[in-house]
């Protein structure tokens, strides 16, 4: 199978390439002073599980112009969360006797087993870790790449957070997070995020499901043999996947000979049976004639201006029955909304 291209995420990429290119200048023309680096620049990518946030920031690094001189890559630990897990995962596999921070300090950062316990005070122990920090990123630019931070424990969340706001710190952080409502802590992760956002110049990007147009057009690049994919069954695989891009990428795995007909329709493996477990059967909802017509032009991405022209009633009258069809449908989204007409076979 090849390789899933970024369709849908293209957008985001290139913020990110961006956000690089402007912390990391290119050389000055001979005879004339470098630039002065900028300070610190954030993102933060959140998104529900498998909506493609890891594969976007290593797509990011990959597409870095110039390289980093370091990449700081941490993130929960499979056991209980623990102080500073990010900082932890960081100095796993790094050589630590050169830093300018005390080794007993530097050893109950890293979480050795053998390290003496309670003897700085959380302030003190922060401020060593953004020591710490500093002094691995040096004169940068380098990357700084927190995954999952709905996972990681408190003194690492207030570390991410410090980090981000560091003056003449050279460094890029990429951080990437499910929802507030799905962390450990769920008010602790809302306040870092908030935290981050606030950061001068800070990136936001939130990853939703891909569009019913995404996944046809990602189709198209895995199938290029057979010229344009049925339109039908690149909606019925967008509607099988709930435009996620991790069950895509599965399916196209797991049926890698398949033909899209195939994908959409066919019987699944053992393991992604979950996947069609997943999508909602169908409700005892009862639409109007006029609601399903408003939902099938949903489904075929019409904004409440283009709906409005195709079935020749005024947008405020559109957004009403948008509202009734989210609230019968159960969508949080215009997107899922349209989804759920794919899969009860309401579009037309």
């Amino acid at each position: 199978m090849k390789p899933v291209p970024m369709v849908g995420r293209t957008g985001e990429l290139a913020e990110l390439t961006d956000a690089w290119s402007r912390l990391r200048p290119s050389a000055p023309p001979a005879g004339q002073p470098r630039r002065r680096l900028p300070g610190s620049r954030t993102a933060v990518i959140t998104g529900d599980g498998g909506s493609g946030k890891s594969l976007l920031v290593s797509t990011a690094l990959d597409a870095f112009q110039v390289e980093p001189g370091q990449v700081l890559y941490g993130r929960a630990r499979v056991h209980s969360p623990a102080p500073y897990d990010w900082l932890a995962g960081v100095l796993s596999e790094r050589n630590t006797h050169d830093l300018p921070v005390p080794p007993d300090a530097l050893a109950w950062l890293a979480q050795h087993p053998d390290a003496p316990r309670y003897r700085y005070a959380p302030e003190a122990l922060l401020r060593l870790a953004v020591r710490t920090v500093r002094a691995l990123v040096g004169t940068g630019p380098a990357v700084l790449v927190v995954e999952d931070l709905h996972a990681l424990d408190p003194a690492s969340l207030n570390l991410v957070a410090e980090l981000a706001a560091a003056p003449g710190l050279p460094a890029l952080t990429l951080v990437t997070s499910r929802p507030p409502d799905a962390a450990v802590s769920p008010a602790l992760t809302a306040l870092t995020l908030t935290r981050l956002a606030g950061v001068p110049g800070a990136i936001r990007q939130h990853l939703g499901p891909l569009r019913a147009e995404d996944v046809e057009e990602l189709l198209a690049a895995v199938y290029p043999q057979i010229g344009a994919v049925p339109v039908a069954a690149s909606r019925a695989v967008w509607a099988r996947t709930a435009g996620n891009p991790y069950w895509l990428t599965e399916l196209l795995a797991a049926r890698r000979d398949a033909t899209p007909e195939a994908l959409a329709y066919g019987p699944l493996p053992e393991h992604l049976r979950l996947m069609d477990a997943a999508a909602p059967a169908d409700p005892d909802t009862e639409l109007t004639a006029r609601e399903r017509e408003v939902l099938s032009c949903l489904a075929a991405g019409m904004s409440n201006k283009q709906v409005a022209r195709s079935l020749g009633i005024s947008i405020r009258t559109v957004t009403v029955h948008v509202s009734n069809l989210l609230r019968k449908t159960r969508s949080a989204s215009r997107t899922e909304a349209a989804l759920w007409a794919v899969r009860h076979q309401l579009t037309g």
